[in-house]
C-alpha cells in the first residue's frame, strides 16, 4: 500500500484513501487499552492487505502511549491473534 494512512485522534480512527475510496479502523482508546472496535475495506479494495495495514498502525499507536491491545472487531482480533508478538 502506497497511500498515506491520515490519523484522526479526535476521531478515533486511521483511515487510508485509494482510488476514491475509503478505507478505516476506528478504535476506542480508554482505561489502558487500545480496542479496534471496527475495520471497513469497500469491496474494490479488499484482499490487498489494506485492513491489516490500518489495524497495524493502530497498534503501533498503542505501543506508542504504552497501552494494552485488544479488538471487540472480529478482524482485529483474529489479526491481534496471529501477530501478538509484533504488537506486545
Amino acid at each position: 500500500m502506497k497511500a498515506a494512512l491520515k490519523h484522526d485522534k479526535a476521531l478515533s480512527q486511521i483511515s487510508v484513501e485509494i482510488e476514491g475510496h475509503i478505507a478505516l479502523v476506528e478504535y476506542d482508546l480508554r482505561d489502558g487499552m487500545l480496542d479496534i472496535v471496527h475495520t471497513y475495506v469497500p469491496k474494490p479494495l479488499e484482499g490487498r492487505g489494506i485492513a491489516s495495514e490500518l489495524v497495524r498502525a493502530a497498534y503501533d499507536y498503542a505501543r506508542e502511549q504504552d497501552v494494552k491491545p485488544v479488538a471487540t472487531c472480529s478482524y482485529a482480533a483474529a489479526w491481534l491473534e496471529r501477530n501478538s508478538q509484533k504488537v506486545r
